[in-house]
């Protein structure tokens, strides 16, 4: 906290700047000293913590964009959901257990998907849960975790759904609820799938090729050559 002190000082307050979301009223009089401001200084530091507490959270459980080089008066978090796509959330500082505003960012079917979710589930938002469980809720997905989890968990989610397993739905038939079946075949990338996503993926792209009943086309992620066939499982 940075403390100017006004030429009439102590008749008057003094201004105060700190690295923090917004700031407090000075609460002063005739007999005030700066030993007050300090204390108050505490307080709406103690206020602060929920808030500092939600964006913790969100840096440790999700794939935060430079969340390093925040600043603590900053409420935003740019999160990247894979693809050149990301979610960008602005946390209310006054209150962080609310919903927060929420803009999708790229193009495609999954931002796509997503943003009709967001706006359809948008009241399923609870205050006594988890900001992760939330937002995981409202978009009825798993979002990707940060590049330092652990890799075994990383290997078993899909690349364009980032699911473990497709939901339980009686139209997916026997994938009904299954995990991912595709793996990228270069070793570097080892990117996992839903076999059905990559189809559903690979029919979005204008340069796939379909040739009898096998998509042709290149990994979402280091754009090797992937081919899966149409409606079927890659063994």
């Amino acid at each position: 906290m940075e403390i100017q002190l006004d030429k009439t000082h102590p008749t008057s307050p003094p201004s105060v700047s700190a690295d923090v979301p917004y700031l407090f009223n000075i609460k002063w009089s005739s007999n005030s000293r700066l030993k007050d401001v300090v204390q108050q200084f505490r307080k709406h530091l103690e206020r602060l913590q929920t808030f500092w507490s939600t964006l913790d959270d969100i840096d440790r459980s999700l794939r935060v964009v430079e969340h390093k080089q925040a600043s603590p008066a900053g409420s935003n978090r740019q999160i990247s959901i894979g693809n050149d796509c990301f979610i960008m959330l602005s946390i209310n500082a006054t209150d962080p257990k609310s919903l927060p505003e929420c803009r999708f960012i790229g193009s495609g079917q999954i931002v796509n998907l997503l943003r009709d979710r967001w706006r359809r589930n948008s009241n399923r938002w609870g205050r006594d849960k988890k900001f992760l469980d939330n937002l995981e809720r409202i978009l009825e997905t798993q979002l990707p975790r940060p590049v330092d989890v652990e890799k075994n968990d990383q290997e078993l989610e899909c690349g364009i759904c980032y699911a473990h397993s497709l939901p339980v739905d009686d139209e997916l038939r026997d994938k009904s609820g299954t995990g991912t079946d595709y793996t990228c075949d270069n070793t570097s990338c080892k990117r996992t799938f839903h076999s059905i996503c990559l189809m559903d993926w690979l029919c979005s792209i204008t340069t796939t090729r379909q040739s009898f009943n096998v998509l042709f086309g290149s990994c979402p992620y280091c754009s090797e050559p992937v081919a899966v066939k149409i409606n079927s499982v890659k063994k």
